[in-house]
């Protein structure tokens, strides 16, 4: 290499000089001044994160189910592929170039983490583009039936709108109550739902609402018995619980990498089992790999970092992961049970629960209100429960988080109770 070429290479690469200038060419330089000054609330000894999330100082995020905190290691990561994308554009993304490869991996790594093998497996942008590849890719017909349930995620059911608007497909609706936490009243539910006409079950591993494990095994089971296809919405479950999706026996599984993965915001995964020749995302029509002329050019750095992010979690290991969830889990439900004026409706610690809780808040406090000023009075984030679903708040604590931050959540909404 010409000495020319390696001091402008130099240059390219240099993370402090060049984060800094891009950054600031995108009018963002807060975030270039959180990313180099670590906030003092990050130096914490008691939270012991070594600066490695770049909360603002002073928040208390507890709404990982709505978006995760992309680490650090993991910025770095998709920085450097960015980098090194743009040194050279087309070599390094096309062909057996080294940032194409190296997104490509990210496929091997959802394997692993998934237990299934990387050509089932399509690197998405969202758990909602991958079940809308899943609902696209389905030969379905006039008169064919989608059975659901009422807690799905709007994500998880637009694709099934989509085939009844266009091409007449019927949607079949099985009701959860928030308080329902019978795994197999549930399941009796689906099974008298099922009709000749009825092609696919499809549903959240995880409620979104009230963070209910749902039985999956025992529905993709019922759904198999049937000859009907079941497909997963594990937008919630997919970095916080353990999930195999060969052992649940479904035949299509979704999921974000920007929740409880906390890879960069704009990923997703989707499980497409080579049993289930019937579904077929175009994006396959060329190949099973990151980047082929049926997908175009994805975005090479994200998938590069999901890859850190999924093996950072795998290194991590998700049985620890959901003891430290479960811990701080039930820190907020016994602590909800003791507000006289909030009802609980998540399940009681034990198998069904994960790290959702949510709570019912008086009908005289607005949801939306009490979430907004438990941001703004208190400096912590929670999610507001949709309103279709029931007016309260919804915990979501995830690694990063301690029991000082589920005692300031539960302080601050104390406070706000008390009005």
């Amino acid at each position: 290499m010409r000495r020319t070429d390696h001091a402008r290479r130099q240059r390219v690469t240099s993370p402090g000089h060049t984060r800094r200038r891009f950054l600031t060419g995108l009018g963002v330089t807060s975030i270039a001044s959180v990313a180099h000054s670590a906030p003092a609330v990050l130096r914490d000894a008691e939270r012991g994160l070594e600066a490695e999330y770049l909360f603002a100082p002073g928040l208390t995020y507890l709404n990982t189910a709505a978006l995760g905190p992309t680490p650090r290691a993991v910025l770095d990561r998709t920085w450097e592929a960015w980098l090194e994308l743009e040194s050279n554009p087309v070599n390094m993304a096309y062909g057996n170039g080294p940032t194409v490869a190296a997104a490509d991996r990210a496929r091997a790594h959802a394997a692993d983490l998934l237990g299934c093998s990387a050509d089932e497996i399509l690197i998405t942008r969202s758990t909602t583009d991958a079940m809308n590849s899943v609902a696209q890719g389905m030969r379905l017909r006039p008169g064919d039936r989608v059975l659901t349930s009422d807690q799905e995620h709007e994500g998880g059911r637009a694709g099934w709108q989509y085939r009844a608007r266009r091409d007449g497909v019927r949607l079949d609706v099985v009701p959860i109550a928030p308080t329902d936490h019978d795994p197999q009243a549930i399941v009796q539910r689906f099974a008298a739902a099922i009709t000749p006409d009825t092609k696919i079950l499809s549903v959240s591993h995880v409620i979104t609402s009230t963070g209910l494990r749902m039985p999956i095994a025992d529905l993709a089971l019922l759904a198999r018995r049937h000859g009907i296809f079941c497909i997963v919405d594990g937008a919630q479950a997919v970095g916080q619980i353990e999930v195999n999706v060969k052992a649940l026996g479904c035949h299509a599984y979704a999921a974000a990498g920007h929740k409880w993965l906390m890879g960069p915001k704009g990923t997703g995964l989707l499980y497409v089992s080579r049993e289930a020749a019937s579904i077929e995302p175009i994006q396959w029509e060329y190949g099973r790999t990151f980047i082929a002329n049926s997908i175009g050019m994805g975005s090479l750095p994200l998938a590069v970092g999901l890859a850190h992010a999924i093996e950072a979690m795998k290194t991590r290991g998700m049985a620890s992961v959901e003891r430290h969830n479960s811990a701080l889990r039930d820190r907020a439900y016994a602590g909800l049970m003791e507000m006289r004026r909030v009802q609980v409706v998540s399940v009681p610690p034990g198998p069904l629960a994960t790290a959702l809780i949510a709570a019912r808040l008086p009908a005289e406090l607005d949801s939306e209100r009490v979430k907004n000023t438990l941001r703004d009075k208190h400096g912590v984030i929670v999610k507001m429960i949709e309103k279709h679903w029931f007016n309260g708040i919804r915990l979501s604590p995830h690694v990063f988080n301690t029991e000082a931050d589920v005692d300031t959540a539960l302080r601050a909404i104390r406070a706000e109770l008390a009005i």
